[in-house]
């Protein structure tokens, strides 16, 4: 079989989704799976350079790699009145140049941020760096992402939630705020893309419908960075039920994001989600 190599952060609603292959609850008849974690900074730059077959990316980072790369509905993670906290040390005030650790220069919350505060002074960071960044001053301020945003020091605050900047750009209120997702290489063969994407949903669909089960397994391999209570909180928050497949108001943020990063300049060109998923039904025309 042939094997198609996935890329994934190491954070739970990554691993999560993707663990019900790993444990055999969903397989191919024709592809087999490999997978490697790494940090959403990691991630993207080799999306930038093709690395992996399927591999997990920031939203943000898309209209960069959009002709190697197809978008795939499945693992999506959206935010929906929350998200990454951008946090200072408490009774600090923030000056318009002030000095902040981002967690890779294509990440979504990277865009937002760069477009609400254009002045501020950037350097990227491994997120689980980025606290102990602010803590000692190496930085004015960070943005926290992943399980991060649960539970980080009591010397800190929340300046402002990633949420509330996308509510000012969006333009309608019902859209979610578009962070990371999955995309596949344009020069897979298309059944290959096709079956990628149909085992990926799958384990996705089971993940979720085996949450308790998965959970403590995960737990129990030492798999995760959080104990059960938080590893419930995340899940919820970012692998639920709106990860298994795009729906349509999913899609319409994604186009929002884009527009967004386009109208400001951090895009080449306007592009949209819909035109760039996976075309499913050609397996039903080469069969009808």
């Amino acid at each position: 079989m042939k094997n198609i190599t996935v890329a994934h952060s190491p954070d739970a609603d990554d691993i999560f989704m993707y663990e019900a292959i790993k444990f055999g609850w969903i397989s191919s008849e024709k592809l087999s799976f490999s997978n490697t974690p790494s940090d959403i900074q990691t991630l993207n730059f080799e999306a930038l350079k093709g690395t992996y077959d399927t591999t997990a990316i920031s939203f943000g980072l898309y209209p960069f790699i959009w002709e190697d790369y197809a978008l795939l509905r499945t693992a999506v993670s959206f935010g929906n009145g929350y998200g990454p906290k951008l946090i200072k040390k408490k009774g600090v005030s923030l000056k318009p140049n002030f000095k902040v650790a981002l967690s890779g220069e294509h990440t979504t919350n990277a865009l937002l941020f760069k477009i609400a505060y254009p002045k501020a002074r950037v350097i990227y960071k491994n997120f689980l760096e980025i606290e102990s960044a602010v803590l000692r001053g190496e930085v004015d301020a960070g943005v926290l992402i992943h399980e991060s945003i649960l539970d980080f020091s009591s010397e800190l605050c929340v300046e402002r939630e990633i949420w509330d900047i996308w509510c000012e750009f969006r333009n309608d209120d019902t859209l979610p705020l578009p962070l990371g997702g999955m995309a596949v290489r344009r020069s897979l063969p298309l059944t290959d893309a096709i079956e990628c994407e149909r085992v990926l949903t799958k384990a996705v669909d089971i993940a979720n419908k085996n949450k308790k089960l998965l959970c403590k397994m995960l737990l129990e391999r030492n798999l995760v960075r959080v104990d059960d209570k938080k590893l419930e909180i995340y899940l919820n928050l970012y692998a639920n039920d709106s990860s298994i497949s795009m729906d349509k108001l999913q899609i319409k943020a994604l186009d929002r994001l884009f527009g967004l990063g386009f109208e400001h300049g951090f895009y080449p060109n306007l592009i949209k989600a819909e035109p760039n998923f996976i075309p499913t039904e050609y397996l039903e025309s080469r069969n009808a």
